[in-house]
């Protein structure tokens, strides 16, 4: 309980889910409120002593279950795992919060919508009388599982109208503003606010560059938008806190230009219901005309609408390729049947770039990578230049799908340590490993037939348990012929159960090798995960 004080002091308003042994814990406040949320049984700990407190858990592997209740209950959660093996320290087990998620900052997809993007978002309110020129307020999205970097900066009707399209589901503010965002943009998000500090220009920008590993922003065309920039600086400052560093697929900053787009303030896009009803069974504009077929479509259809363009080049452009499409039986069908192939490819990468991709979430990218290849192809062929350039712009990726295709098994499953995860012939030490576990059945059955013939014994029965491991049962009727070396073990109604030297052998040698074949499957797929992260797909 020293250890878990000492923790939760450094995460006071957040939910601890504390990891102990095969569960995951909550106390006192965090543990009434848990039982509350999730439906679990409230205990105590200590009962009727003075160090009495309230109790809630759960088993570790239902977290994707229980987790996105509490973050769509508009918790903060901190996820407190073991970080080292019980088994080698004779102490209390070192732990640590190895990642908090919050409304905005979240890659489960039980907590995701595949329609609609989880924006994060900072405002920062520009004071600084040097800067009196400059527009007054910066603000900056980020959806960590797609990728997606913007930022912009304006007067507070023009952030209000952004705030009111990208509708963030939780937005940064500094302590000192607390009220002032209240007074603009009233008590419609979710906010956090953070220490004065974290709003610093010159912070931002060594922040901004050092994630990119650029000597300057005027690449992504937002040099001069510093109060944009000190909201998108403090986006990585969170995300940091927040324990997600593995940020590799956000791999560029845009900002919002204002003068591209429609703009309208929340009413209008209130009233003409474009993506949010009035009232509980409204049917929105966006529910009549969405009927794209993938989860990046469908985010993208809602952007678009959020933000209609007002450049007559670009909008002529995406007419000319929809009308292709309309008018191209063959490429339509071709472009419609392999985007039922994809899965989320965004959130597939962010999962791989921050190290929580599983094997079958790995293989859902291979197939989807594959499945762009047929669209690529046709794309490239096409008499339409639009068509033609988006085909060129497809990357064939022909060399991860090669890795990830002879390291994985098709089947892999969701969790790494269920085994049978990585394909044969990637390690000739594996391959041996599994061969003396996948023996094991032709050399007890052999065992049985040779103790059999030699005891006369013809009910034999070879089995195994957690208690005893592998052992041989007698039926009572035939004691008097068990041999003098086999040791009894238990004692039944009907029978006796005997280990004996060779299954004891047997048993260290086979449990071993399914010991050592989950720790090298575990290796192999954290290096293919090291290496698709370095890919930029």
């Amino acid at each position: 309980m020293k250890q878990y004080n000492a923790i939760k002091v450094k995460y006071p308003d957040a939910m601890l889910l504390f990891r102990v042994g095969d569960f995951y814990e909550t106390f006192g406040e965090d543990a009434k409120k848990a039982a509350h949320v999730l439906g679990i049984t409230l205990t105590k700990r200590g009962a009727g002593s003075e160090t009495e407190t309230a109790l809630a858990g759960f088993p570790h592997h239902s977290i994707n279950t229980y987790l996105p209740k509490l973050v769509k209950a508009g918790m903060r959660v901190a996820i407190c795992d073991q970080l080292e093996d019980p088994k080698m320290t004779k102490t209390i087990v070192k732990r640590g919060v190895t990642e908090l998620v919050t409304p905005g900052v979240a890659l489960n997809d039980e907590v995701l919508h595949s329609k609609t993007n989880n924006f994060l978002a900072a405002v920062h309110f520009n004071t600084s009388t040097r800067s009196a020129t400059k527009k007054q307020l910066g603000i900056s999205f980020l959806d960590v599982s797609t990728g997606e970097y913007l930022v912009a900066e304006g007067n507070a009707e023009y952030i209000d109208k952004l705030l009111q399209n990208f509708n963030p589901s939780e937005v940064l503010v500094e302590k000192k503003n607390k009220q002032q965002f209240f007074e603009l943009f009233e008590n419609r998000f979710y906010t956090f606010y953070l220490d004065d500090w974290v709003f610093q220009p010159e912070y931002a920008q060594e922040s901004l560059q050092n994630h990119f590993d650029v000597k300057s922003l005027k690449g992504f065309g937002i040099q001069d938008l510093e109060t944009g920039i000190v909201a998108a600086g403090a986006i990585l400052f969170y995300l940091s806190e927040t324990q997600h560093k593995q940020l590799s697929h956000i791999q560029n900053i845009s900002r919002i230009a204002e003068d591209n787009y429609v703009w309208m303030d929340r009413f209008t896009v209130r009233n003409l219901e474009l993506y949010h009803g009035t009232s509980v069974n409204s049917v929105t504009l966006l529910d009549i005309i969405d009927a794209t077929i993938s989860p990046m479509g469908g985010r993208l259809l809602k952007r678009w609408l959020a933000l209609p363009l007002k450049n007559k080049i670009e909008i002529e452009k995406r007419h000319e390729t929809v009308n292709y499409l309309i008018n191209s039986d063959d490429f339509f069908e071709t472009v419609t049947y392999q985007i039922k192939q994809i899965s989320d490819i965004e959130r597939l990468i962010s999962k791989v770039a921050t190290g929580k991709a599983s094997p079958r979430e790995v293989v859902y990218l291979k197939n989807s990578l594959q499945a762009i290849l047929p669209i690529k192809e046709a794309a490239e062929k096409s008499t339409n230049a639009s068509v033609k350039q988006i085909g060129k712009q497809l990357n064939a990726c022909t060399d991860l799908i090669a890795k990830i295709t002879e390291t994985l098994f098709d089947d892999a499953p969701v969790n790494i340590n269920k085994g049978n995860a990585i394909a044969s012939n990637v390690s000739n030490e594996l391959d041996d490993l599994r061969a003396i576990s996948n023996s094991g059945k032709e050399y007890l059955d052999n065992m049985l037939a040779r103790e059999t013939e030699r005891t006369g014994i013809t009910s034999l029965k070879i089995a195994f348990n957690n208690v005893f491991g592998y052992y041989i049962e007698v039926r009572n009727t035939h004691r008097d012929k068990v041999p003098e070396e086999w040791i009894r073990k238990q004692t039944l109604v009907n029978a006796e159960r005997y280990i004996t030297e060779e299954l004891k052998e047997y048993e260290t040698k086979i449990l071993g090798a399914e010991e050592k074949i989950q720790v090298l499957e575990q290796e192999i797929f954290s290096k293919l995960i090291q290496y698709l992260s370095l890919i930029h797909i």
